[in-house]
């Protein structure tokens, strides 16, 4: 049992990570531009079948991922100069309209180029066994790899968004919009770049799920909707407040999706434990987000007022 959860922890947090790199994409595009982009889903959908296409040209899993994320970072650029800069001044529901557009063509695109048949990604042999952990568990060292790399691009936009003078604009962007554009800064270079950085941390997110999720047409809809959920228990445009929210969300669906049925069971017969369980848990994550609103509406960790 202790076994059991041990690697369910490491699963939930796992899943709480990639969580994460798809939120942190869609909360900076909303905190900076005020932009709802229902495509972000899409981009990482993107990632996924591109890496499986380099991977393919290259036989390297590695470069795939890196490929994956510098073609669905062009694409991001692309739909931006476009389309999205179009929209900034438009409602909010002019916005979602269109990207929800963008949703319906890309999942045309890539049933017509790759099939609708779900594909998966291989892995390197040096990732597709078991790592022995402390205590005697075992666990994938893909995973292991995957938990690794989200920590490390989740430090590396940290630092990037409050170390760094490009991450002083982006924030100084989200409060104090006309202020910047007054001082002489490209907002249409910085809006470009942000949108095509949020859209790097989805695609890398698709590429690093391939080989664990199938990869197939309508992928990225599922997770846009537990990124949405992310992002409002986090804190709109907050970066911390969807990091703690990602792993929170990420736990408690693999922890509740894993035992909430046998716990049940111990209270009620297991009839009512097998019909309520799966239910309940997959309800867990939407509870929560319902709590957060309740008590605290601003999110977790809120980013600044936009001034």
């Amino acid at each position: 049992m202790f076994e059991l959860i041990a690697e369910q922890l490491l699963n939930g947090l796992q899943y709480g990570i990639l969580l994460f790199l798809i939120a942190a994409g869609l909360t900076l595009i909303f905190g900076v531009m005020d932009f709802i982009n229902l495509s972000h889903g899409s981009m990482f959908m993107m990632g996924a079948y591109f890496s499986i296409l380099a991977q393919k040209l290259t036989g390297n899993f590695l470069v795939a991922v890196l490929l994956a994320g510098v073609g669905v970072f062009a694409l991001g650029m692309l739909i931006e100069v476009l389309l999205a800069r179009r929209l900034y001044a438009r409602s909010h529901l002019d916005q979602v309209l269109v990207t929800y557009g963008l949703i319906l063509l890309a999942n045309e695109s890539v049933s017509t180029i790759w099939g609708s048949v779900p594909l998966y990604s291989g892995l390197p042999e040096i990732l597709s066994g078991h790592i022995t952990l402390p205590l005697g568990i075992p666990y994938p060292a893909y995973r292991l790899v995957v938990i690794g790399a989200g920590f490390t691009i989740a430090i590396a936009l940290f630092l990037l968004i409050q170390r760094t003078r490009i991450g002083m604009l982006v924030r100084a962007g989200a409060t104090h919009r006309t202020m910047v554009s007054v001082m002489g800064v490209n907002i249409g270079f910085l809006f470009a770049a942000v949108f095509a950085l949020g859209a790097l941390l989805a695609g890398l997110a698709g590429a690093l799920a391939g080989p664990l999720l199938s990869v197939q047409p309508g992928m990225g809809e599922t997770v846009l909707i537990l990124s949405f959920v992310v992002v409002v228990i986090g804190g709109l445009g907050s970066i911390k407040g969807a990091f703690l929210a990602a792993i929170i969300v990420g736990l408690l669906d693999t922890m509740g999706r894993a035992f909430l049925r046998d716990l049940l069971s111990s209270i009620f017969s297991p009839s009512v434990a097998s019909d309520t369980g799966p239910a309940l848990a997959s309800m867990l994550v939407y509870i929560l987000m319902a709590l957060v609103l309740f008590f605290r509406p601003e999110g977790l960790i809120p980013m600044q007022k936009r001034a």
